[in-house]
């Protein structure tokens, strides 16, 4: 595994972050598709043993139980120098209650100590805000990750899906005040949705903030026939929110599938071979709920598209509304 450096940071990330939202107890929260504990250790060791060290979930996830999950097969699997894990905060942890969810100061330093608790850490190595909280002053909420970091419990701070102007604002109050930068945005960027090559991957690029884009397969849609369907497929209302321009998306899953056998690979691997060709990602977020998908998302960094696939994979799109804010 050859490693890279994550945006502008001295950090050593594997160019494939596992991600462990589909690792979580179905019976806990949101979403209803994951793998329970004794089926995602295997996939996690897995990960290790192939050199990846990058792994990302987040608090909501499965009511914490995916924070749980991960936090525990790391410990059995690797020694914690040597991985970087990265988790995020934003989404109601005590749905109904005051101060259960969003960004203000109280809740920033509640969850901080609850995700180390439940990942079984003394530190978090990227700490993300899940998304952008408008009830809560901006200030407020970076000073209070500012003051996470310097108390240690944090390395380094992300944030996640959000309005281009929305996160060179913040980056403008963090270089103002002194605080604590933002290393990394967590986006929505894959072939059927490239609306962040508007604005945001241009300010990340000027900014030198490592990408690391979510649903880089758009939910599996690239990795099967147009008409195929899974269990998740079935049930994942927010993934309908998502892709809505179906002509484009219909053209392009054809496309990937025909380089794929062009090549004698999978679509899979075409698809994010694609997402890394872009130089400002540093790693697409992949996860697996089966052992080749994992083979999958590290062969794709030995496939390296030419200019003119590059083309085909891209002629068809069509502009998507803004989604998954």
């Amino acid at each position: 595994m050859d490693y890279v450096k994550l945006g502008n940071t001295g950090l050593d990330i594997s160019p494939i972050c596992l991600g462990a939202m589909s690792f979580g107890e179905p019976s806990r929260g949101y979403p209803a598709w994951t793998l329970p504990e004794a089926d995602a250790r295997p996939l996690i060791k897995a990960a290790v043993e192939a050199g990846i060290n990058f792994f990302d979930t987040a608090n909501g996830y499965s009511d914490g139980s995916s924070e749980e999950i991960l936090g525990r097969a790391l410990r059995g699997f690797a020694a914690r120098e040597d991985v970087v894990i990265a988790t995020k905060v934003y989404h109601p942890m005590r749905p109904g209650r005051p101060n259960s969810g969003g960004l203000s100061r109280k809740a920033i330093m509640t969850e901080v100590d609850a995700s180390l608790a439940r990942l079984g850490t003394d530190y978090i190595d990227l700490w993300q805000i899940h998304r952008f909280d408008e009830t809560t002053p901006l200030e407020e909420t970076l000073e209070a990750l500012h003051d996470v970091v310097k108390s240690g419990k944090v390395r380094y701070i992300g944030a996640s899906s959000m309005h281009a102007w929305q996160f060179a604002k913040a980056l403008h109050l963090q270089r103002m005040y002194g605080w604590t930068r933002f290393v990394s945005m967590q986006d929505h960027y894959s072939l059927l949705n490239r609306e962040e090559e508007r604005e945001m991957l241009p300010l990340c690029a000027d900014e030198k903030i490592g990408v690391i884009p979510w649903s880089p397969l758009a939910r599996g849609k690239l990795t099967r026939d147009w008409d195929e369907t899974t269990h998740r497929s079935n049930v994942d209302a927010f993934s309908k929110t998502l892709y809505q321009q179906e002509e484009s998306e219909k053209a392009i899953v054809q496309e990937v599938a025909a380089i794929a056998a062009e090549r004698g690979v999978s679509r899979a691997q075409v698809a994010l071979a694609w997402v890394s060709h872009n130089p400002v990602v540093s790693a697409p977020i992949v996860g697996v709920t089966k052992p080749h998908h994992l083979q999958d998302a590290i062969a794709s960094l030995e496939v390296h598209l030419s200019d003119d696939e590059v083309a085909r994979l891209e002629a068809p799109y069509a502009p998507q509304p803004l989604a998954g804010f």
